[in-house]
């Protein structure tokens, strides 16, 4: 087997949000390089399908790529405050887009960038949400609407969902919902 050895490394630089750390990693055929990588806190990311197989999704702009696109609730997980994965799920999407979710099922993890972070973004959904009024950070999302998954698979084509994740968790609750309702 071809296994890459990270023999060590060090931060180079750090915030509560992020680490970059510098490794030293051994190749397969014994020789070094270093290698930058980050380490980061772990996501949790909600939405909710109701009974019309509508999914609830933000609007939003992402400044670093300068585009738009549709994306779930999301955001870093409070562990030092010991808040689990699903409890960070549901804050988020209540705070984002002003809908309580009803009770969560985690519907996959995934490594979006493994090759340069261990980034981890847990997704959770429910089959109901409550409105409980406009959303506390309503200046993440320009709107928020419930969106068909019928029409998922081409919006993401067209490029109306961008976010790996998002791209991940729609097209398996597609496959989920539009296939048993069908």
């Amino acid at each position: 087997m071809s296994v890459w050895k990270n023999l060590g490394e060090h931060t180079v630089y750090e915030n509560p949000w992020l680490r970059i750390n510098l490794a030293d990693v051994e190749l397969p055929d014994g020789r070094h390089l270093d290698h930058y990588l980050m380490r980061l806190r772990p996501v949790a990311l909600c939405t909710a399908v109701n009974e019309s197989n509508e999914v609830l999704l933000l609007w939003r702009h992402r400044f670093i790529t300068d585009t738009w696109g549709w994306e779930l609730a999301a955001g870093v997980v409070e562990v030092e405050l010991g808040e689990s994965l699903e409890e960070a799920a549901a804050r988020e999407m209540l705070e984002e887009t002003g809908w309580r979710p009803g009770p969560l099922k985690h519907l996959l993890t995934v490594e979006p960038s493994n090759g340069l972070s261990d980034a981890l973004h847990h997704v959770y959904w429910s089959e109901s949400a409550e409105y409980v009024g406009h959303p506390e950070d309503d200046f993440e999302s320009e709107r928020r609407e419930w969106v068909p998954l019928a029409a998922i698979p081409e919006m993401i084509a067209k490029g109306d969902v961008r976010s790996a994740n998002a791209v991940a968790a729609l097209l398996m609750l597609h496959q989920m919902r539009c296939h048993q309702a069908g």
